[in-house]
């Protein structure tokens, strides 16, 4: 049939890519470009961005696919950038203006992250991927219907910031798993008196990535033009658990291992 999608050829992989999600993308949507691009049978991500974000997404395939649960409990390290004066229906560039208010002359930046650092409640936005009575919120959201959310508790380890000249707010946070930095920068805002919504978010890392290259998609399509081998792009498994102690096995242990005799 002319026009068709040829078949793909999946094969075994097993790794951990670091990829830099673009703009405009769901977090499926990059992971299933990376996955076609290493013809991968298994993948999964851990961690979802938004659409608007950008930034490091662990994606898992094959085996390392079994540490992904490990990935989501980890600490992570954000960019956003919050524009005052404005409130939106999803907490950020995407969403229609709710609300307008006056923006202080001389906001305090410095006293607002300090309230806003250490252990904290969060309730968590409409536009979420949480489940209420097994419905996802952002379609409730969608359907015009708000729902009461239960605040939860998450820790800001580090909140710095910094005046733009353009009049925005530049916010670096690291925090715990399951912060939003959509509502992060709803509460810094209203702690100023005044409202905002993101118009830019960026996931610098996630632990114990911090420092480690990040792949483009683009840089992805040549780089794997030229690879003789495609996992020399990968790290592999173990590099998500640097902590855990690590057992050397010889050839019959590791079968018994492998058999399920220990």
């Amino acid at each position: 049939m002319s026009g068709a999608r040829p078949r793909v050829a999946w094969r075994e992989v097993d790794g951990l890519l670091l990829l830099d999600k673009p703009l405009g993308l769901s977090s499926n949507q990059a992971l299933q470009r990376a996955r076609r691009l290493f013809r991968a049978a298994k993948a999964g991500h851990t961690g979802s961005l938004d659409p608007l974000a950008t930034g490091m997404l662990p994606i898992c395939f094959g085996q390392a696919t079994k540490v992904c649960a490990y990935l989501l409990d980890s600490d992570k390290v954000y960019r956003a950038t919050l524009r005052l004066g404005s409130r939106t229906a999803t907490g950020d560039a995407e969403g229609e203006v709710v609300e307008t208010r006056p923006v202080p002359a001389r906001p305090d930046l410095a006293a607002a992250a300090a309230t806003l650092t250490g252990a904290i409640r969060q309730v968590p936005p409409m536009y979420s991927a949480l489940k209420v009575d097994g419905e996802r919120l952002y379609a409730l959201a969608r359907a015009g219907i708000d729902v009461e959310r239960e605040a939860r508790e998450v820790t800001i380890h580090a909140l710095r910031a910094s005046a733009r000249p353009d009049g925005d707010i530049d916010l670096e946070v690291h925090c715990s798993k399951g912060t939003y930095v959509r509502t992060l920068g709803e509460d810094f805002a209203r702690e100023l008196g005044t409202v905002g919504h993101l118009v830019a978010l960026r996931r610098e890392w996630v632990a114990p990535f911090s420092g480690h290259p990040m792949h483009t998609l683009q840089s992805l399509e040549a780089a794997l033009a030229r690879a003789a081998a495609p996992e020399e792009l990968l790290l592999p498994t173990e590099a998500a658990l640097p902590h855990w102690p690590a057992l050397e096995l010889d050839a019959d242990a590791e079968r018994d291992i492998r058999h399920g005799r220990g």
